[in-house]
């Protein structure tokens, strides 16, 4: 374990590196062309059981194969990661909470719901990941969710394992007190099974700052004690600065380091940006920040076009129409008249937000949102950056078309990093007793999402694709994790 300039652990096994070029390149011919035969027969076979053994969880199937994908190339280098079985151990988490959650809604009906909680890879640190609270939420999504969290807390250099949880719960049209009873029934399960050094849940969809405010005093009461055991907390009890904004603001911090390869910023770049919510809405602040213009923004009803470009005051519009009022989107058009509203169409193969001329693409609103067809639109609209701020929101045909096109597609495993690596600092923070400021959290985030940026780059050039940010992020990721497995027997 290494040092940088910043003071920021670089990861062990990949050698920190400037970037020689960018972009997401070709797969070269050490990835494709003297790809070893039995090295192919263990990903298919490994897929294959995969799937026999988690049925009907084509998330997490998709997560999983394109994992292995990029590891192939370790493993044609480094065999003993195969005999001792580690992305097979990686696969099956380490312990799966499965709960019904009972609750009162405020005219006295009694509601059942799922709770869950993945603790999937504990090798570096205690399990570290979000709590979602959503209609689709069910158990391969959350495997899914837990499993790319792994690798994406290995990247941010900071001890944490990974893991993800929550509930079928829609706290939209709930009031205050229906989502406050909901949280304290969720933990009156779950606090048996999380600590500060055992699993540290944080927010995610449906999971905001009122949801963990309600889980954490739940906690607290149950176990008389007042510990780092959630992030995302508000200020006055224990949260951290730049938490709130840290995943989009990261996400664009890594677009940042990508366009740096090739010598250009965000200075002038006309970006998308879909979905409204916190990743969303700070991605959008960011890239403003950084002299970029914004045109899009959407939930799932539609999107909204503003070719005058989303500045503050607009963002300060949206920011109060979502996160106060829980309005729509389109409401955005009725303020302001440049913009214009496309309502989502299930008829189309494609996603019309995608199809507007730009530069940039920052995917912040869900998994899958950019398919085969959206990547073609991009592409042929001179599209040469895409930074993922949501979790694995390319298909895969999406992602093949990026890296065959050579442009900077920064995957969500590393692009989206941010908001844990805050959380990280927000556990940080709470062990000492002692709070940062706005400014020294900011600037531990920038030089974590450089090392992130550098480590994806280094990896990618040291296994033979060079530029390509999806092999060198699995491949960083991966290492941290399976060594510390080595090191720690077969448990």
């Amino acid at each position: 374990m290494s040092v940088d300039g910043s003071g920021v652990l670089m990861e062990p096994g990949v050698a920190k590196s400037m970037p020689t070029t960018g972009g997401a390149g070709k797969p070269t011919q050490g990835q494709a062309g003297r790809r070893d035969t039995s090295v192919s027969n263990y990903v298919n076979e490994l897929m294959q059981q995969v799937k026999a053994k988690n049925p009907a969880e084509p998330e997490f199937h998709q997560a999983v194969h394109e994992v292995a994908e990029s590891l192939a190339l370790v493993f044609e280098k480094h065999p003993e990661y195969r005999r001792k079985k580690v992305l097979e151990r990686i696969i099956e988490p380490e312990r799966v909470l499965l709960f019904r959650v009972p609750w009162m809604d405020d005219k006295g009906e009694v509601h059942v719901n799922r709770g869950f909680r993945i603790e999937m890879n504990s090798a570096i640190g205690p399990y570290k990941g979000g709590l979602r609270f959503h209609p689709t939420v069910n158990l391969g999504i959350l495997k899914f969710l837990a499993f790319e969290q792994v690798f994406k807390n290995s990247l941010t250099t900071l001890p944490m394992g990974g893991g993800k949880g929550g509930s079928d719960f829609d706290p939209k049209g709930k009031s205050d007190n229906e989502v406050m009873r909901f949280c304290q029934a969720f933990m009156a399960e779950l606090f048996r099974h999380i600590g500060p050094n055992t699993d540290v849940p944080a927010g995610d969809i449906g999971v905001g700052g009122r949801e963990i405010g309600f889980l954490f005093g739940q906690y607290k009461k149950l176990r008389n004690e007042f510990t780092g055991v959630l992030t995302g907390k508000g200020l006055a009890w224990g949260g951290s600065l730049i938490r709130p904004e840290a995943t989009g603001y990261g996400c664009t911090y890594f677009a940042a380091n990508m366009l740096a390869t090739r010598n250009q910023t965000l200075d002038g770049k006309t970006c998308l940006v879909s979905g409204s919510g916190n990743v969303a809405q700070y991605a959008v602040e960011k890239i403003a920040q950084l002299g970029g213009t914004i045109v899009t923004m959407s939930d799932s009803s539609g999107h909204i076009y503003d070719p005058e470009g989303i500045d503050a005051e607009k963002l300060r519009f949206v920011e109060e129409l979502k996160n106060v009022r829980r309005g729509r989107i389109q409401e955005y058009t009725q303020k302001y008249r440049s913009a214009t509203y496309t309502p989502v169409d299930p008829k189309l193969d494609h996603n019309p937000l995608w199809a507007h001329k730009a530069d940039c693409a920052f995917p912040c609103a869900t998994q899958n949102e950019i398919n085969g067809a959206d990547a073609d639109h991009l592409l042929k609209n001179k599209v040469f950056v895409v930074s993922e701020g949501a979790n694995m929101p390319s298909t895969p045909e999406a992602i093949t078309k990026f890296v065959e096109a050579g442009i900077l597609f920064g995957p969500g495993k590393a692009a989206n990093a941010g908001g844990v690596a805050v959380s990280g600092l927000e556990m940080s923070q709470n062990s000492l007793r002692y709070n940062w400021t706005r400014e020294e959290v900011d600037q531990r985030l920038l030089g974590i999402m450089k090392s992130i940026h550098d480590a994806c780059v280094a990896a990618s050039n040291r296994y033979g694709t060079t530029g390509n940010y999806v092999n060198g992020a699995n491949i960083a990721g991966f290492l941290k994790v399976a060594d510390a497995m080595l090191d720690q027997g077969i448990v």
